[in-house]
């Protein structure tokens, strides 16, 4: 037996890691906190209901009420959006709608988006190529669609656990690690979403613009959903360069859901432009933290159907390449337009004795493929 393994044996263990690394990273930040705060808030609203029954009225409390309403008063502050207002109820407000609807329907939200994810791959199991690989590949991204997904998708897995872990950080982590240690982490989670988040912004939106042209619906979409996208049961619809279910995820989860965590992202996150009064404020970070729960509860599905869900999907996002029995099974008017281009499927050996001769992702000089 070799002392030196198969490089490309080496390859798969490789990413294979890096795989079940980024799988334990969102099973931690996704299924943990949701679920953690969902048996945490029984108890918090216990204590809640035992200190109401303990408070006495204060006779002073309707001048307090009026304020906070809004009604009446002169102050000598000046401003745009606090001029002769005493006391607001925006924040108050916020902070129940956060605290109480938002936390409790996101973690359920969260914790069944996980847990159907797992009972489907449980049941289901990976979707396997059938008939076996052909060992010829052909290129299915270029190498900087790929640099800009990466980048895009570990932006989103930073903003994903910084965010979830400041929104149920109270109720999950300090019990954990206590108040001082949570102040610590939530002080460094809070400076790396900020930092991240634009940069995020700008690949989300180079991903839309560059990947547009391969997401128009059509017909062909129709008759993918009819048949289960290939994922339900054992037909194989056709399908361009992308299926439906990916342009449902472009459209729903980049354009829509990308696009509203963006623009209030950035209205939270620069707040002198001028124009953000208290209640502007307050909706964009209910609709940041909603848009981006929704679109973390759809990552989920997007992520095991492209890695576990799939063989041999991933290898498109990791080699570039991907065999042409995957590509006739999955995207087989896709293949057909390849083929039309001009490209010729190649073998292993093929691709080796290309990158010894120094042609860059093992295409021929000139030739990057489509």
């Amino acid at each position: 037996m070799s002392k030196h393994p198969d490089p490309a044996a080496r390859a798969k263990r490789r990413w294979r890691s890096m795989l079940w690394t980024i799988l334990a990273i969102v099973f931690l930040a996704v299924a943990l906190p949701s679920a953690s705060y969902l048996f945490a808030q029984t108890g918090a609203g216990e204590q809640q209901r035992t200190f109401s029954e303990r408070s006495e009225t204060n006779p002073r409390s309707d001048m307090w009420r009026d304020g906070r309403r809004g009604e009446g008063g002169f102050t000598t502050q000046t401003g745009p959006y606090v001029t002769n207002q005493m006391m607001t109820n925006v924040g108050e407000n916020y902070r129940q709608l956060r605290t109480g609807p938002l936390m409790t329907a996101g973690g359920w939200l969260l914790a069944i988006a996980f847990f159907a994810v797992l009972a489907f791959y449980l049941v289901s199991g990976q979707k396997k190529i059938e008939g076996g690989r052909s060992g010829q590949t052909v290129v299915r991204w270029k190498a900087y669609e790929r640099a800009l997904h990466w980048i895009t998708a570990a932006c989103f897995i930073i903003l994903a656990i910084t965010g979830l872990s400041l929104l149920f950080g109270r109720a999950v982590l300090i019990p954990i690690f206590g108040h001082q240690g949570f102040a610590a982490y939530a002080e460094l989670a809070y400076w790396a979403h900020n930092v991240v988040g634009p940069v995020f912004s700008v690949g989300v939106l180079l991903m839309i613009v560059l990947f547009i042209k391969h997401n128009i619906p059509n017909r062909t979409d129709l008759e993918w959903f009819k048949k289960g996208g290939g994922i339900i049961g054992n037909k194989h619809p056709s399908a361009g360069k992308m299926n439906g279910g990916e342009k449902v995820w472009f459209w729903l989860g980049l354009v829509v859901l990308g696009l509203a965590v963006i623009i209030t992202g950035f209205i939270a996150l620069f707040p002198n432009w001028g124009f953000q009064t208290r209640e502007i404020m307050s909706w964009s970070l209910l609709i940041h933290a909603s848009a981006a729960i929704a679109w973390i509860a759809f990552f989920l599905g997007h992520a095991y159907i492209g890695t576990l869900g799939t063989e041999g999907a991933l290898e498109g996002m990791t080699r570039g390449r991907v065999d042409t029995a995957w590509a006739k099974q999955h995207h087989d008017l896709w293949y057909e337009e390849v083929l039309a281009a001009g490209e010729k499927p190649v073998s292993e050996d093929q691709l080796k004795e290309r990158e010894k001769q120094g042609a860059p992702g093992g295409a021929p000089a000139g030739q990057q493929g489509s």
